[in-house]
């Protein structure tokens, strides 16, 4: 077992931390004063837990700077990617703390009394972040839970620990109990399984790979654990010939390449009507080769690195440097983990337009017809977003009904918003994130019958 995490700046490969791990014996402990801490912060008045959620906002709006720098520093985000990922966390706290005092039960008509329905928060709930988006998606289960009257313990990735610790001490600041909000850096195999199979630990919350959002749900499965799982896709982005060509190829870069392709709703499946193709494909490579790879702390820089050399390792696996490709950019020589903005030209039934990549690249495949577009659409184990663009209002609908995903995009790649409900179909992952049922989602229904009838 590790004794501690290093890490490293992927745009520079220099260290910039070392971070304890936190041990089996540790994550016992924690679970033992979160579930104290959890007790008196369910005890508070709604009004006062939802001042104090607001209240941690703001001291997060005041550190914004501060902790995109560190996002910039451990994840290698461009700057604005960086800003926006942190101000993301201060709407998140905002909006769970709205639904603080909105968190109701029912009343429901029966025969011989008042049936009335109560949630009450589950206890302590674990959260396990990614490294791809590492502020906004621990916020996305952090705040809900919070807000429902439960204690979070935040698992960061092994590789992104530092704006998740420094979130800690923000909550601390701003007036949250002590070890209500705590974060454990670790090994996903130790530090994560320890917090999966506590039996202390009401729901896990895991955003992350589909091979390991299997092997997570197996270990909850065995006790019965709630569990929420957002892992990966292969989005596609279906362009049909009436589409405003300009505008769907001049988006395409950024629906693919944002994050330098470290994100699940990725769209990296870009099917294109077959009467378009080639004028799509002209369009798409200024597009592409005009996206700016470069240092993160340039405010014109729209692609960092990839996370990891092991991270470069993998998208070279399925596209070398050299490979043939229809469009490739540039990016950095030297030190760093870079790799070029890459589109390929490709079947349906090609790796890369299978596989997840996780990097900067995107297979274009031609399709005939509408009823081609959806079969190809629909040809993968995943299930997370997709945009579709027509200017055919009707079509829209019916492609958006056929198309297996949760989350769809007309004219536009936008899938997430912290007000809307967010989460996958088959190998994307179980339940839903975000929205306004949030909250809901970290508590258990109390159902109480009140007997009228005379004695």
């Amino acid at each position: 077992m590790l004794q501690e995490l290093r890490i490293i700046n992927p745009a520079t490969e220099e260290q910039v931390a070392v971070v304890p791990v936190t041990t089996p014996a540790e994550v016992d402990e924690a679970v033992r004063r979160a579930a104290a801490a959890q007790q008196k912060w369910a005890a508070l008045p709604p009004g006062d837990r939802a001042r104090l959620l607001r209240r941690f906002a703001e001291v997060v709006r005041d550190n914004v700077p501060a902790l995109a720098r560190l996002e910039l520093t451990e994840a290698g985000h461009p700057l604005g990617n960086a800003e926006w990922e942190a101000n993301n966390v201060v709407d998140l706290l905002h909006y769970a703390a709205g639904g603080v005092e909105r968190l109701t039960g029912r009343q429901i008509p029966v025969a011989g009394g008042l049936d009335i329905t109560v949630q009450e928060p589950l206890g302590v709930v674990a959260v396990i972040a990614p490294w791809n988006f590492p502020m906004p998606i621990a916020a996305w289960g952090t705040a809900p839970a919070l807000a429902a009257g439960n204690a979070v313990l935040l698992k960061p990735a092994e590789t992104t620990p530092l704006t998740a610790l420094r979130l800690a001490e923000y909550a601390l600041e701003a007036g949250l109990p002590e070890n209500l909000f705590q974060v454990l850096p670790g090994e996903g195999a130790v530090t994560g399984n320890a917090l999966v199979e506590h039996p202390g630990v009401a729901k896990v919350v895991f955003t992350g790979s589909t091979a390991t959002g299997r092997h997570i749900a197996a270990r909850c499965a065995a006790q019965t654990k709630r569990l929420t799982l957002e892992l990966g896709g292969k989005s596609p982005n279906i362009v049909f010939a009436d589409a405003d060509i300009e505008r769907a190829a001049a988006a395409a870069p950024g629906s693919f390449l944002d994050n330098t392709g470290q994100d699940c709703c990725a769209r990296s499946r870009i099917l294109v009507q077959r009467s378009v193709h080639d004028r799509f494909m002209e369009l798409l490579e200024p597009a592409v080769r005009s996206f700016v790879a470069g240092d993160p702390a340039d405010p014109a820089t729209q692609m960092g690195p990839l996370i990891s050399a092991a991270q470069r390792e993998r998208v070279r696996s399925y596209v070398p440097e050299d490979a043939p490709a229809a469009i490739r950019g540039e990016a950095p020589k030297g030190k760093g983990f870079w790799y070029p903005a890459t589109v390929l030209e490709g079947r349906p039934d090609d790796r890369t337009a299978v596989e997840e990549i996780f990097g900067p690249v995107a297979v274009v495949i031609p399709f005939d017809d509408e009823a081609d577009a959806i079969r190809l659409a629909n040809a993968t184990d995943y299930g997370l977003s997709g945009s579709i663009w027509t200017r055919d209002v009707g079509r829209a609908l019916r492609v958006s009904g056929a198309v297996a995903a949760g989350n769809l995009s007309v004219n536009s790649h936008s899938s997430v918003r912290y007000w809307t409900p967010f989460g996958g179909y088959k190998q994307s992952g179980l339940g839903r994130e975000l929205g306004p049922d949030a909250l809901a989602a970290f508590t258990e229904t109390k159902n109480i019958f009140i007997s009228t009838e005379e004695s």
